[in-house]
């Protein structure tokens, strides 16, 4: 964003004094009907004049963004049936948006490609970017393999590989950085880490006193297999610690830093490329994600098996953030949190409608527990309190799992007992008999041996009659001689 011109600076200032004089003389000195008009019209004329004056930079200000945009967009080639296959084969480096113009998720995406592409060029990079109108062009989109919308594909020496990075500009620079270049910055100066620093909201910044041996063999490793995050490296600690204040080793670092109430993380195991990668994904989300049409995959996808959403409206959210930041911060790496505005019909229907709920317009808070197919409900008011409780419960596996509301039906008689939300307590976590479960929404089959109810087993749900026959005898029979072994040793302790 421009900021605003000295010019109006100083008109504003000219207009306050003015205002300054027309009022002292009003008070006092006695006017006239007409002199009071004539005064009135001045500032009324002064007024209007910096309104037009401030329409105009504002103006200016949209104007200078819009030819910025303009000259991004200009950089991306428009692939057509005619020139595709040429240019791909023609370069060593071509990343392709395929789009349609009627998708809302290709029209948020494209500005970002746009950006990206005037990045990366500054930046001397060898990529080209293009797009392609696959609607426009079927021809095309079905030699290069396009099948949906929007999608990102990689072309290195005409062979593709499918984007697998995230979708903001920053994101889409890194991704194509890594995979057309070198997937490590190092930097050896204080002004080049300010500098880096200005440019990047997330990184990981690597310490190291040589860059050789194992351990940075595997840290660069880890760097080339990731695809969302800049790493840096660094041989100077005084570097290391413009990007990382609280460095607490001179020869050895790795840390991670984000735009976030949470910025700093430390990497404590052993250097290794799977354990650096791990340490990635269980630390570079925020306290609470909000969720996008974009970003929604790496969401679904977190190996954070414990989720909780907060379905709300925005500014109902905007109160809640603070306090669900300070619960979050207390399961950090355990449960993850995300927010969906509830006025985003495509984003919250898909799950409230799990929960019988996708009328409703209050604050709820759910979770799932992605182990085991689990949904749950907070049925209480959203307060920290009864928040940090819930996700306690979710943690330790004590929370009933929700089910949409139904009556309690009448199992008299019955082989096959019919459970919901409000009975499943009693009939299978209190129950002193191993259960097998049926739960229609997923559809999942779930066994709770009558010694562990707090660990149920997912079983396939194509197995045939016989497979879970013998897999309930076989758990039944274990569960029995579980059961044996804990008594005998209860005697034997009281004994």
């Amino acid at each position: 964003m421009s900021t605003a011109k000295p010019t109006f600076t100083i008109f504003t200032l000219t207009l306050l004094l003015l205002l300054g004089f027309f009022l002292s003389n009003m008070a006092s000195e006695p006017v006239t009907g007409d002199d009071d008009d004539d005064d009135l019209e001045g500032l009324e004329e002064l007024l209007a004049l910096d309104e037009e004056e401030e329409e105009q930079e504002g103006s200016r200000v949209k104007s200078s963004e819009a030819d910025v945009l303009s000259k991004a967009q200009r950089i991306v080639l428009e692939f057509s049936n005619e020139n595709a296959k040429r240019i791909i084969d023609d370069n060593e480096y071509v990343l392709v948006l395929g789009y349609a113009p009627w998708c809302p998720r290709s029209a948020e995406l494209m500005p970002r490609f746009a950006e990206a592409a005037m990045a990366l060029k500054e930046m001397g990079s060898p990529l080209l970017l293009a797009k392609l109108d696959a609607e426009r062009y079927p021809k095309s989109a079905s030699l290069l393999g396009i099948k949906g919308f929007p999608t990102l594909l990689l072309f290195v020496n005409g062979s593709s590989q499918v984007y697998n990075g995230g979708f903001s500009k920053e994101e889409i620079v890194i991704w194509a950085r890594k995979k057309t270049g070198a997937p490590v910055i190092k930097l050896t100066s204080i002004s080049e880490a300010e500098e880096f620093l200005k440019k990047h909201q997330m990184f990981v910044v690597g310490l190291f006193e040589k860059f050789e041996g194992s351990e940075y063999e595997e840290f660069v490793n880890a760097a080339s297999a990731d695809n969302e995050i800049q790493f840096v490296e660094t041989s100077n600690t005084e570097v290391a610690k413009v990007l990382f204040p609280d460095i607490n080793s001179s020869n050895r670092f790795l840390g991670l830093v984000k735009s976030e109430p949470e910025r700093y993380s430390i990497f404590e195991d052993t250097f290794g490329k799977d354990k650096i990668l791990q340490f990635l994904e269980y630390n570079k989300f925020p306290l609470v994600n909000i969720l996008t049409e974009l970003n929604s995959i790496r969401v679904y996808s977190s190996p954070i098996k414990l989720q909780v959403f907060i379905f709300a409206e925005a500014d109902d959210f905007n109160n809640l953030l603070v306090p669900l930041q300070d619960v979050a911060r207390k399961f950090k790496s355990k449960i993850m949190f995300t927010y969906i505005d509830i006025a985003e019909d495509d984003l919250a229907k898909p799950f409230l409608t799990l929960f019988g709920l996708e009328e409703s317009e209050k604050t709820l808070v759910t979770a799932f527990d992605n182990r085991i197919s689990s949904k749950f409900l907070l049925e209480l008011d959203p307060t920290p309190i009864n928040v940090e409780e819930f996700c306690s419960g979710l943690l330790h596996g004590t929370l009933s799992p929700y089910f949409k509301s139904e009556t309690i039906p009448d199992n008299g008689g019955r082989t096959v007992h019919t459970i919901v939300g409000r009975t499943f307590k009693d009939l299978v976590l209190s129950s002193p008999q191993s259960i097998l479960l049926e739960i229609d929404d997923y559809p999942t089959l779930l066994f709770y041996p009558s010694s562990d109810k707090s660990n149920p087993i997912k079983l396939p749900t194509k197995s045939s009659l016989k497979e879970l026959a013998a897999f309930i005898n076989k758990n039944v029979r274990a569960g029995e001689d579980r059961g044996i072994q804990i008594n005998d040793q209860a005697t034997k302790d009281e004994l």
